[in-house]
């Protein structure tokens, strides 16, 4: 069994992967928002006619759609925002690393597996399907999940 120090270590690298992970996908989103802006200016000054007005209505279709997903990432980074750090609880909530006998898991938000050179630790919301089967469960509880059952050995 690993001792404390390296569950809080490993706890910490998962939360600031998840920072990274929205992070990373924020800069993108900002940067598509940035390229479409530009595209939307170099179409203004084409006079093409009707081509012109699709082109320009294509762009502000895209600018729309990566306008909804900077609107769910800023939820998720203020979700990340509210995942307590220090915590350690006899059940399974929100910013608890939950190893069972098969995977480990970091409840905060969905942003898939973080490896470090000896770990994996899946980093996962609440809300799906497997945070679902973990939430409010404690040390030796079991979980069926695609026809595996699984025990929690640890939460930290």
């Amino acid at each position: 069994m690993k001792k404390i120090e390296e569950f809080d270590t490993l706890k910490n690298e998962a939360y600031n992967y998840c920072g990274q992970f929205v992070a990373e996908r924020l800069g993108r989103i900002q940067r598509q928002i940035k390229e479409l802006e530009t595209a939307l200016t170099s179409e203004t000054k084409s006079s093409a006619g009707d081509k012109h007005e699709t082109g320009r209505a294509m762009i502000q279709l895209e600018r729309e759609k990566l306008g909804q997903q900077l609107s769910e990432l800023e939820k998720t980074q203020q979700l990340l925002s509210k995942v307590p750090k220090d915590r350690n609880s006899q059940l399974v909530g929100l910013g608890n690393l939950v190893m069972t006998d098969s995977f480990a898991y970091y409840i905060a938000i969905s942003a898939g597996e973080y490896k470090n050179s000896t770990n994996s630790v899946y980093c996962i919301s609440a809300a799906t399907p497997i945070g679902k089967l973990i939430y409010g469960k404690a040390i030796g509880d079991t979980f069926r999940f695609n026809g595996k059952t699984s025990t929690i050995l640890t939460i930290q």
